[in-house]
């Protein structure tokens, strides 16, 4: 593997001004994103955590997703009091999801490494599973490139779309077949066997696509000392009742922070993906197994946005501490939530993570904590040698190809050969044509209207019979070339998928089929920086 530093071109003026340190931007933030580990890991010692409900809860969950060994040494140096972590989350992706969430976990392990190596203390990566969250059309597919254009696998399990990925059992009866017929899209390879029968083994052993996300995480990161939590586990659930209740009585202030801070934020003319009103309460309620989102009323109480439910504070604060498991956050307090439960040195975000937390400063002040570094992750794109001959062979920059695609290129090569131009002959003889038959057209209107019409009508298919051979040519031309054509589309697919990044659409399937499961310990392996946009990864 070798890597290369690329620029990416669009991206938003958050994440722009973010990277390039602007001053109008890193207002919004408590910390310089590369510069303030000592001065965080100064602050956080200051701060008192549950270490020991905290570990014993992680042994809990990590155990029953058969974490090695490297995760439980982990585990264990996190009770100590010097001990932080660095953690970013995703969520329960079927096969992990696409390429970026383990693009993620890699940033996760690089950072803790290096700075346990500088800081000379216990850093512990964490990776936070979404579970609560419901959306499960979001997790239940994977693409998988196929005669140059991509296709969605898509598991059709029925599940109540309010129900937490975390308490979605898997129906094996649809998932075994779903996964033979996946692996029938592959080109079998000497790690093909393996890497089935490792996801099997995974596969028959979950319950829930929770648990199944984190045995393959451990299957593919099995030396790093990830730590997974789920967020929508009971156990996460007991160690957070006391945070419900703070976060239920800094609700006004944390609203109204937050409703401001969006407000500050687009009057300097940045797009935050967030949205915040005051009546927003920013904690959803499970209500026989759905979870409801609620709202704060002007008397005081709680209610689901489509009043399912009403509660008042008091009650409120009476589930939080005896039954939390009927309450989780939302994209507003779940970053509240991690800081209050880990002593995190950083988090690492994606680009709309970070446009988040750039209207959360206040809600964490709320609190008398404040927000971690932010990181945005490693941004990776995999280049094969067969897609870099191809770059090579039709001499296209990389960096472009990432940025814009082929699409342009495609269509001027095929001009090239578009000798003479089969669009301007077409041009022509139908310009011929009708000068030709303008006499007749004339001949025909001086004598009677209907007869103009017939005219006009005669020169209509005329030109019609004119464009069916002109496309029937085009068609002939793109035959005569298909296989260059095909070319263009198989980097168009592979290294600007849907027009956008590979990360987005591509899951790593493919390549651990093709490379085996040391693919991603080599990705782990290389030097790259959190200060670059993007790197192109050739293997």
């Amino acid at each position: 593997m070798r890597i290369k530093p690329i620029d990416l071109y669009q991206q938003t003026k958050l994440l722009r001004d973010y990277r390039d340190y602007k001053q109008k931007i890193h207002t919004f933030f408590d910390y310089k994103p590369l510069d303030d580990f000592d001065h965080r890991y100064h602050d956080l010692q200051q701060r008192n955590f549950k270490r020991e409900e905290l570990s014993n809860a992680l042994f809990t969950m990590n155990r029953q997703w058969d974490a090695p060994e490297s995760t439980y040494r982990n585990i264990q140096r996190l009770r100590t009091p010097e001990a932080v972590t660095v953690i970013g989350g995703q969520q329960a992706g079927v096969l992990t999801g696409p390429m970026y969430t383990v693009n993620k976990i890699i940033s996760i392990i690089k950072l803790a490494k290096e700075q346990e190596e500088k800081l000379n203390v216990p850093v512990i990566p964490v990776f936070w599973i979404a579970g609560e969250d419901h959306d499960f059309a979001e997790i239940n597919h994977i693409y998988i490139e196929k005669e140059q254009q991509m296709y969605k696998y898509q598991v059709h399990q029925q599940v109540n779309n309010k129900t937490a990925i975390s308490d979605i059992q898997i129906d094996k009866q649809i998932m075994n077949p779903w996964l033979d017929d996946l692996f029938k899209q592959l080109t079998e390879t000497n790690y093909t066997k393996q890497l089935y029968d490792e996801i099997r083994i995974c596969l028959e052993t979950s319950k829930t696509y929770v648990d199944f996300f984190a045995k393959l995480i451990f299957r593919l990161f099995p030396r790093s000392g990830l730590v997974l939590i789920d967020s929508g586990n009971k156990h996460t659930r007991e160690l957070e009742s006391d945070y419900f209740v703070q976060l239920i009585k800094h609700q006004p202030q944390i609203s109204k922070g937050v409703s401001d801070s969006i407000t500050k934020l687009q009057n300097l003319g940045y797009s935050p993906l967030l949205t915040g009103e005051l009546t927003d309460a920013h904690l959803f309620y499970y209500q026989e197994g759905e979870r409801i989102l609620l709202n704060r009323m002007e008397n005081g109480d709680w209610e689901g946005k489509q009043h399912e439910i009403r509660l008042t504070t008091a009650e409120m604060i009476q589930i939080a501490e005896t039954n939390p498991f009927c309450l989780s956050n939302n994209v507003v307090t779940r970053p509240i939530m991690q800081e209050l439960l880990f002593p995190n040195l950083a988090f690492i975000a994606g680009p709309g993570e970070l446009s988040y937390w750039s209207a959360l400063k206040p809600a964490f002040h709320a609190l008398r904590i404040k927000m971690p570094p932010i990181l945005p992750r490693y941004s990776i794109t995999i280049v094969e040698r067969a897609v870099e001959k191809l770059l090579k062979h039709y001499q296209l920059d990389t960096e472009r190809v990432i940025n814009n695609g082929v699409l342009q290129d495609k269509a001027a090569w095929l001009e090239r050969k578009n000798t003479p131009s089969i669009q301007q002959t077409a041009d022509e003889v139908r310009k011929k044509i009708a000068r030709a038959q303008l006499p007749l057209r004339e001949v025909a209107m001086a004598m009677r209207s209907d007869l103009g019409a017939l005219a006009e009508k005669n020169l209509f298919y005329l030109q019609k019979h004119i464009s069916y051979l002109e496309s029937r040519l085009m068609q002939a031309l793109e035959e005569k070339h298909k296989i260059e054509l095909a070319a263009f589309d198989l980097l168009h697919c592979t290294l600007h998928p849907a027009d956008g990044l590979q990360e987005r659409i591509w899951n790593p399937l493919p390549w651990l089929n093709a490379y085996g499961f040391n693919f991603v310990e080599n990705l782990i392996n290389q030097d790259y920086s959190f200060e670059q946009e993007h790197y192109a990864v050739y293997v």
